[in-house]
């Protein structure tokens, strides 16, 4: 079983499907609880996307297949979280 709680992806879509679409894809993936796509950046062909997907046990391959299904790559895993619960980034002078 997955420990991943949380992950954080830089995806590069086309426009079809929406990003509608893809986050109901996503959302029904087992272990996923939530799924948030925002769109960071269109030109005439595709899209990048913010994929935040959270869980109790996620299955980054049954993700990743998703997210491949829908004709997009995964470009980078911005962040991942894992463990008995979520963790949230404190914020220390260096980020000032």
């Amino acid at each position: 079983m997955s420990d991943l709680k949380r992950l954080v992806l830089d995806v590069l879509k086309p426009h079809h499907p929406s990003i509608v679409e893809l986050a109901e894809n996503l959302s029904v993936v087992e272990g996923v609880y939530g799924v948030n796509c925002s769109v960071e950046e269109v030109d005439h062909a595709t899209m990048n996307i913010k994929i935040t997907v959270e869980g109790s046990a996620i299955n980054f391959e049954a993700v990743s297949d998703v997210i491949s299904e829908s004709g997009a790559v995964i470009h980078s895993i911005d962040s991942v979280s894992a463990g008995k619960k979520l963790v949230e980034e404190v914020e220390t002078p260096q980020d000032r």
